[in-house]
C-alpha cells in the first residue's frame, strides 16, 4: 500500500532560534503586534510503500531517526494516512 506522510521537525523548545525571532520581529514591524513569540521548523512530505499503516510510520519514523533530524536540537511529529484516507498522528519525541 502507499502512505502520505507529512513530517514536522522543529527546535527544541530549550534552543535558540534565531530564524523565528527574525520572523517575530518583521511581523510586529508589519504591524502584527499581537503575535508574542515565533519558531521557524522544516516541513517534510513522503509518499511511502507499507505493508500497513502501522509500518510505514515505522519506516517514516526510522528516517526522522537516521536523517531528517538532528537528534541533539531537533523534535518531530509525525503524520501518516493512506493515499486517499483519514489521518492517524503518531509523536514518537
Amino acid at each position: 500500500m502507499r502512505f502520505s506522510s507529512e513530517v514536522v521537525v522543529t527546535l527544541r523548545p530549550s534552543i535558540n532560534d534565531p530564524q523565528g525571532l527574525v520572523v517575530h520581529d518583521g511581523l510586529r514591524q508589519l504591524g502584527f503586534t499581537g503575535v508574542r513569540s515565533a519558531r521557524v521548523g522544516k516541513y517534510i512530505e513522503l509518499e511511502v510503500e507499507a505493508a500497513d499503516e502501522a509500518s510505514a510510520q515505522a519506516v517514516v519514523t526510522q528516517m526522522c531517526e537516521k536523517l531528517l533530524r538532528n537528534p541533539v536540537i531537533e523534535d518531530y511529529r509525525i503524520t501518516v494516512r493512506p493515499l486517499g484516507g483519514a489521518p492517524s498522528s503518531g509523536s514518537p519525541t
